[in-house]
């Protein structure tokens, strides 16, 4: 089974990676709805409720970067992103989601980063490499 190497993940703005790109992490999560009632014989029980899924990412402020400056464009305007994370394998996640945070670092003795926060709105897509 072959492993995957984090180096080899870009998060895409667009049909476009985001240049200077670090770290990524492409959150999932699903709640659980309480269906314990008396007949559950002091065990609960749940069913699946709702998904929500978010991307964060970090990297090197990249200026003249296009998917850089669609991040910087969105979040000013208070407009979706189209996002996607892919795999070197060719399978994607992707969705339309909201910038939540999008601070920049200037430490006086190392490069100027960044770091963004993505929450998907509506459903993440998943293609499996063709």
């Amino acid at each position: 089974m072959a492993k995957i190497k984090g180096i080899d993940v870009l998060v895409k703005i667009g049909a476009s990676a985001v240049g200077g790109q670090r770290g990524a992490t492409l959150n999932r999560s699903g709640e659980t709805i309480d269906t314990t009632t008396k007949d559950s014989e002091g065990w609960k029980e749940n069913e699946a409720g709702l998904k929500e899924w978010g991307i964060d990412c970090d990297g090197l402020v990249v200026v003249d970067d296009t998917a850089y400056a669609a991040l910087e464009a969105a979040f000013m305007a208070s407009t979706e992103v189209t996002a996607e994370v892919a795999m070197p394998s060719g399978k994607k996640y992707s969705g339309t989601g909201i910038i939540t945070d999008f601070p920049i670092e200037a430490p006086y003795d190392d490069e100027v980063t960044y770091s963004v926060s993505i929450v998907g709105n509506g459903a993440l897509t998943q293609t499996e490499a063709s």
